[in-house]
């Protein structure tokens, strides 16, 4: 219990010395931001401070920092040393800067930003890289509730008709989906986040509470600072792409600029973007806290990790029956929470690419139509069982984290040319292109698809590494050209 509560505690010490560190060291002031500068009524609305923290956490959360730091939590109580240190050192400064970043340039999408400082080539990868991956989040984050929504309905006793059917409740998020694309971002997402924002906090704090009295001891860190894995999974680099949300995560960056759209100062960027990271961190904690103590590692990989059975027998465990019915709600509405701002983001991030007027509802409803069109025939087609949705979605990991590692080298780049300390995101950009490029190596899914990569330690380990040197050499190069060119 004492190294739980100690990670617990240096999350939060964290926010207020770290966190203030970095936003001292971006050093927001009072210009007009584009919410008050743009203000279109759709896309850049002015919020009020606590609903635009409650409308990021839900972005970056969905079921990120439940599913995943359950999944770590196979690697035993270690996970709490990724969980708190990569959210203060890594995920905190990764999502304050996509999110500050963006606002200082209008509000533009997270590919037009990476492509503002690593150059034009990169800015046509991630543009093209973004609009897939968040129309691929987006379909996932459809199929799954709807699933989950027909097994809700048939272990209560439904047995047949419209709501034990898949298709049907796929349709109905989809048709969601497609309004809360399409309409200003305070008609839905404003009213109804805060909301569900509030439910993942409680629910995360009875679960903490009811962990720590469950009664059942808590293993120490200290006492367990080893792989448990009980298959013998490598920590490194599938604890650290595994936990993902819930220390450091690419898709953050892509749902930051929404946020950014609608900050009425940049004094805000702190709490909102920083304090988003830093709450969900808390939460990943709990939960993996809850998965050692209530499963146990081995009783976790029985169980596939974090799922919705997972879920639902901890939420039940903690706190009865208003535990189940959070855990109904988390793991249906935290995922459709993503989903929506997911398809909303790839919307957005077309827009600016051929520079399109959301203002114009026509030109709006002529992009939220494909966006959603595409994602509906992947969804069906999933759910009819004509695409295998599931190997694709394995690859999300990898890029994920890859993602995470190109925006922290574009803020590295934002931070030479403004002549500010870049170690603050060189070093975890640095980090991240080690996991990186360690994970691509032996993973099952990736290049440990050739029998003699797979799992192979000894090979993947020194190419992460140079892989990383790497980077950083290309990286102090091409700051100490920029610093020459200034002279």
């Amino acid at each position: 219990m004492a190294s739980f509560l100690i990670c617990l505690a240096i999350l939060i010490i964290g926010y207020f010395t770290y966190g203030k560190v970095v936003d001292n060291i971006f050093a927001p002031d009072d210009r007009d931001t584009p919410a008050v500068t743009i203000n279109d009524g759709v896309d850049y609305v002015v919020l009020p401070e606590w609903k635009l923290f409650l409308i990021q956490l839900l972005n970056i959360a969905g079921l990120g920092p439940i599913f995943g730091a359950l999944t770590g939590a196979e690697w035993g109580p270690v996970v709490y040393l990724w969980i708190t240190f990569g959210t203060i050192f890594a995920g905190g400064v990764h999502d304050y800067f996509s999110g500050m970043l963006s606002e200082r340039e209008n509000g533009d999408s997270i590919s037009e930003v990476t492509g503002n400082y690593l150059g034009p080539t990169m800015k046509n990868v991630m543009r093209v890289f973004s609009v897939i991956l968040l129309i691929m989040v987006g379909t996932v984050f459809a199929v799954g509730p709807a699933g989950l929504l027909k097994t809700l309905f048939a272990n209560n006793g439904v047995e047949s008709g419209i709501l034990v059917n898949s298709v049907f409740w796929l349709a109905i998020i989809l048709c969601y989906y497609f309004i809360a694309t399409f309409v200003s971002i305070d008609t839905i997402i404003g009213r109804i986040y805060p909301i569900f924002g509030v439910c993942l906090i409680i629910m995360a704090v009875g679960v903490g509470f009811g962990t720590l009295t469950s009664g059942k001891p808590m293993p120490e860190i200290w006492d367990n600072f080893r792989n448990m894995h009980p298959n013998g999974t490598p920590i490194w680099s599938f604890m650290f792409i595994s936990v993902a949300c819930g220390a450091i995560s690419g898709f953050h960056s892509t749902q930051s600029p929404l946020m950014a759209r609608c900050l009425k100062s940049e004094r805000q960027g702190h709490f909102v973007f920083y304090g988003a990271m830093v709450a969900e961190g808390i939460i990943a904690l709990i939960w993996a806290a809850a998965g050692v103590t209530l499963y146990g590692v081995q009783g976790l990989v029985d169980v596939g990790g974090g799922n919705s059975t997972s879920v639902y027998t901890i939420c039940q465990q903690t706190m009865g029956g208003i535990g189940i019915a959070l855990a109904m709600l988390g793991v249906i509405a935290c995922p459709i929470t993503s989903g929506d701002t997911a398809f909303r983001s790839a919307r957005l991030t077309i827009a600016d690419w051929f520079h399109l007027d959301m203002d114009n509802w026509k030109t709006r409803l002529g992009l939220t139509i494909p966006v959603l069109g595409i994602g509906a025939v992947l969804g069906f087609g999933n759910t009819l069982g004509f695409i295998d949705y599931s190997i694709i979605w394995r690859y999300f990991s990898w890029t994920n984290q890859t993602l995470a590692m190109i925006v922290l080298w574009a803020a590295s780049m934002y931070l030479v040319q403004n002549k500010k300390n870049f170690w603050i995101t060189a070093v975890p950009a640095t980090f991240m292109s080690a996991v990186s490029a360690t994970y691509f190596t032996m993973a099952p899914e990736c290049l440990g698809l050739i029998p003699a990569l797979k799992l192979n330690t000894a090979v993947a380990y020194p190419v992460g590494i140079i892989v990383a040197i790497l980077f950083l050499g290309i990286f102090l190069h091409a700051a100490g050209k920029h610093k020459t060119a200034k002279a």
